[in-house]
């Protein structure tokens, strides 16, 4: 299948256009603003499938509007009908176009400009009014609040946020793709004579605004949003995405003493929290019990022992480690551990417990195993 991708470098195209290599759709005509309309009058003559994704969002003249939405789409139909070629067309809209502004009404003629033709020459159409869309390569003070909060925030700007409770309605760029694949291959969502995303978040600006600082907060708390939250992973991705190139790392505060070291690696609100513990040869770390907190240990480097016992007993249970054979060990409540280092350099191990610490309710009580 031959596919044409006009606003191809775009934020939507650049996208689909990707994900569209990544599922082995390897002929594809890209089209963008920058190429000459000879080109597109090529591409017309030979596509079996067209995603219309060019348009202006942001001209210098509100005149631009009208001859970047619908001037544009005129061209391409007519390059169409000149090669006789009745394809199915998918073109990307804008809620806008309910709206009476330049750029609504610029949209709104595009769509009924295109119902038109299908009228005409009997092509199949799949018009898709987007909301916002947020994501990965989206440009930043362009239009996109999104976008450009995540820019700022992670290179400590300002932001402008003029009223917190305006709600939004934002769709994610991996779903748009998803969606706009699915069209091709005959499995749209039309609802009436539109198509829609499937998956539409609704939220407050001043939410999406206190989580993209919680992000920015999270380095230094060793803390992760909570990702079985649909928008905040989405978020999440976005705003890393957003990252300057020569901030992608960040330290971690270590915890030295003649033992080693213990390090929190990331803290979550409800899947507890991993640390890093490193141990010198010949110590032992450990010699106490939990009522509630539960861990995992994982030693993946160096060799050691891991011995419990149950408070109330005087059995001790052993279970030896290395990390050259990758075991989790689990440390069940009411039983004292410890753990030592028998081998000849550092031992590495990663822990999980079950909640983030508290200074103020640790629930660990020291006992000799």
């Amino acid at each position: 299948m031959k596919i044409l991708v006009t606003g191809a470098k775009g934020f939507i195209g650049k996208n689909l256009v990707t994900e569209l290599k990544n599922r082995e759709y390897n002929e594809i005509y890209e089209y963008s603003k920058d190429m000459d309309i000879s080109i597109l009058d090529e591409y017309c003559k030979n596509t079996d499938f067209v995603f219309h994704l060019a348009g202006i969002n942001r001209p210098q003249d509100e005149s631009d509007f009208m001859s970047g939405n619908f001037g544009f789409t005129s061209t391409l139909l007519e390059s169409l009908k000149k090669h006789n070629n009745i394809c199915p067309i998918l073109i990307s809209s804008s809620i806008q176009a309910e709206i009476n502004n330049p750029y609504g009404n610029s949209k709104k003629a595009g769509e009924n400009l295109i119902f038109n033709y299908s009228k005409e020459v009997g092509s199949r159409v799949l018009v898709y009014r987007l909301p916002n869309v947020f994501g990965k390569w989206c440009k930043p003070n362009y239009n996109s609040a999104v976008a450009t909060f995540c820019f700022n925030v992670a290179r400590d700007l300002d932001i402008n946020v003029n009223d917190r409770s305006v709600n939004m309605d934002l769709v994610y760029i991996d779903d748009v793709v998803d969606e706009l694949i699915n069209a091709l291959e005959g499995k749209e969502n039309k609802v009436g004579d539109f198509c829609e995303i499937p998956v539409v978040h609704t939220i407050t600006l001043g939410e999406i605004v206190d989580l993209i600082y919680s992000f920015k907060d999270s380095r230094e708390n060793r803390t992760i949003p909570k990702m079985s939250n649909p928008f905040s992973k989405k978020l999440y991705s976005t705003y890393l995405s957003y990252l300057p190139e020569d901030k992608f790392s960040y330290e971690l505060k270590m915890n030295i003493d003649q033992r080693g070291s213990f390090t929190e690696f990331i803290k979550t609100p409800d899947r507890g929290q991993v640390s890093i513990n490193i141990s010198k040869p010949g110590i032992t770390k450990g010699n106490h019990w939990h009522n509630t907190k539960n861990e995992k240990f994982l030693v993946v480097s160096g060799t050691g022992v891991i011995r419990f016992r149950k408070v109330d007993t005087n059995e001790v249970i052993e279970y030896f480690v290395n990390g050259d054979k990758l075991e989790v060990v689990d440390i069940p409540v009411g039983y004292t551990h410890n753990i030592e280092n028998l081998g000849d350099n550092e031992m590495v191990t990663i822990m999980w417990a079950n909640e983030s610490f508290d200074p103020n309710r640790p629930d660990t009580y020291y006992l000799e195993v």
